[in-house]
């Protein structure tokens, strides 16, 4: 017989994602929704809010039926390279411009790994650089500054 294992780890998360779910239907209730072709303000943030509710359902229980590994070291490197990268991102966006940009963030973020080699980011930050340009700027026809006027355009 199997003996009954509970992760307190993974009930407190799957709570976790029902409350912040909760919450957000709550603001989203008031606004419009539309339909799933017209969607309204409050169509999106609705169904994102269902979404995060249903996965932490599904996180309880798998917490009673799965049998957990303990909580490893927290990767301090990887938080102190991925959480500011976004930030530098929101922050240079506009006077760098869209290139430069998503060039640095992606710099800084490609080191959250000890692995990670100079020129091996440099290489994958910049075809992902090419490949964002490519696709929001061309394809897309997003209108925004692929350099900004801290760079003298």
């Amino acid at each position: 017989m199997k003996s009954f294992s509970f992760s307190s780890r993974d009930l407190i998360c799957g709570l976790l994602f029902i409350a912040i779910g909760l919450f957000f239907a709550i603001q989203a209730y008031g606004l419009e929704l539309g339909t799933a072709f017209r969607m309204g303000p409050g169509y999106f943030p609705l169904v994102l809010a269902g979404m995060l509710v249903l996965l932490g359902i599904i996180v309880i229980i798998q917490a009673t039926q799965v049998e957990h590994e303990p909580m490893g070291p927290i990767a301090w490197r990887g938080l102190l390279f991925i959480l500011p990268a976004p930030i530098l991102f929101g922050l240079t966006v506009r006077g760098l411009g869209f290139v430069p940009s998503l060039f640095l963030t992606g710099l800084l973020a490609a080191f959250a790994s000890a692995k990670m080699r100079p020129g091996t980011a440099l290489l994958l930050v910049g075809g992902l650089t090419l490949f964002s340009v490519v696709v929001f700027s061309y394809a897309l026809g997003l209108p925004f500054r692929r350099f900004g006027p801290w760079l003298g355009q």
